[in-house]
């Protein structure tokens, strides 16, 4: 009779063993945390030093309730635009045409809504089927025919500004409807009461910290598992903390101010949706592959054409929501709407951190890029500085953005 061994099961570490050692794990050294990245670490560091700046520069009246609302409002059609050309970028493309694209949705909006009488809700349809139809228009002659997207685009952003003025026949055309208006200048206020505040803004601030909070620790997770390094655990609260004490910040001066404004709302599910697309989804992987490296892209069965194709489409769209904004918050749609919109947004992005050659970029730091542009714009305005003083700023702070870009790739170069 032979008796058999019994087998020693193998140890797998456990969704509660990983939570364990997720409090214990890390390095405690933030210099060591921000060096490790600091690409992206560098960008949020810059953020709060130009907002400190500023608020300091205005005597606070940057940090002000209304002003803060303003700025969301001023600046949410170049955010919007900026998750678009940021995943563009990603995948090693760019697109110069979205300003014309927005001065045509929303010149198509207004035909129909200010001329024809149509219901507001039909020209936004329009403006966004509009976006779509020119989206896949350059999708196909960069991903089926093979023409460089800067040239493409670069045609597209003369092609279509000659079609709005073709639309709007050289005039301007206003006023729109209350409920068109209230896409871009409306606001959720008094929903659940609140004395001298509305309760409804810092209760979805609450839930979205709460929500990041959930996410960023499953993260540390995830890296835990497959032994990424990640920061000691009273860093990572801290983390939380900090970017909660901000986010309730906000939302405490736009709860003083008008409420929480619609398009607030309505960013916010565009960047927690792409967020969601770009890292947790094939597509998304398949853009960072395709801007990574194409030929292992390729190899590795990536449909770079299709890809190619859907991105532009994809950009069309946030354009065409960009001009119902833009033509919602300035109440009318005109033949020079959109000028440099694209260079705003192509900035937003660079300065967010995406790579000069494509592969890398987030949609958050986009925001953030987007936002330090806003608040550099909107302080300087504050301060009165004139128009040429305030490009000259912006073009600066651009081409260090891209200058800090190459310099992080020949650090990494070197220290291989």
């Amino acid at each position: 009779m032979t008796s058999t061994k019994p087998s020693v099961p193998t140890e797998q570490p456990s969704a509660e063993s990983a939570s364990a050692a997720a409090l214990h794990v890390g390095s405690s050294d933030p210099l060591t945390l921000i060096m490790r990245n600091l690409r992206q670490s560098g960008i949020y560091i810059a953020f709060v030093v130009i907002v400190a700046l500023f608020a300091f520069l205005t005597k606070g009246v940057l940090l002000s309730p209304g002003n803060i609302t303003n700025i969301v409002l001023q600046y949410s059609y170049i955010l919007v635009l900026a998750i678009g050309m940021v995943i563009l970028i990603i995948a090693g493309h760019i697109d110069l045409s979205v300003g014309s694209i927005v001065a045509l949705t929303g010149a198509v909006s207004a035909v129909l809504v200010v001329q024809h009488g149509q219901p507001w809700w039909v020209g936004v349809v329009a403006a966004v089927a509009v976006g779509i139809a020119v989206g896949a228009w350059h999708g196909f002659w960069v991903a089926y025919v093979g023409m460089p997207a800067f040239i493409v685009t670069l045609a597209g952003m003369l092609l279509f500004r000659g079609l709005t003025l073709r639309v709007l026949d050289n005039v301007s055309l206003s006023p729109f409807p209350a409920g068109y208006q209230k896409v871009a200048s409306g606001f959720l206020n008094g929903l659940l009461g609140g004395h001298g505040y509305d309760a409804f803004t810092l209760l979805i601030a609450a839930i979205a910290v709460a929500g990041y909070a959930v996410s960023v620790f499953r993260t540390r997770l995830a890296r835990i598992r497959y032994e990424q390094p990640v920061e000691s655990f009273p860093l990572f609260v801290t983390r939380v903390l900090v970017v909660a004490a901000v986010v309730m910040y906000f939302a405490w001066q736009l709860a003083h101010a008008r409420g929480l404004p619609i398009v607030l709302i309505i960013l916010a599910v565009l960047v927690i949706a792409y967020g969601l697309m770009t890292n947790n989804t094939v597509f998304g992987r398949q853009v960072y592959a395709i801007g990574g490296n194409l030929s292992a892209a390729m190899l590795s069965g990536v449909k770079v054409r299709k890809v190619n194709f859907w991105i532009f489409v994809n950009m069309g769209f946030l354009a065409g929501i960009a001009g119902v904004i833009y033509s919602s918050r300035s109440n009318g749609a005109q033949p020079a709407a959109g000028n440099m919109f694209e260079l705003d947004a192509i900035a937003a992005a660079f300065i967010g951190g995406a790579a000069v050659a494509g592969g890398v970029g987030t949609v958050v730091g986009a925001m953030v890029g987007g936002l330090i542009m806003a608040v550099m714009s909107n302080g300087m305005q504050l301060m009165g500085v004139d128009q040429s003083t305030q490009s000259v700023v912006k073009g600066l702070v651009l081409l260090l953005a891209v200058a800090f870009d190459i310099y992080n790739k020949r650090r990494a170069g070197a220290a291989r």
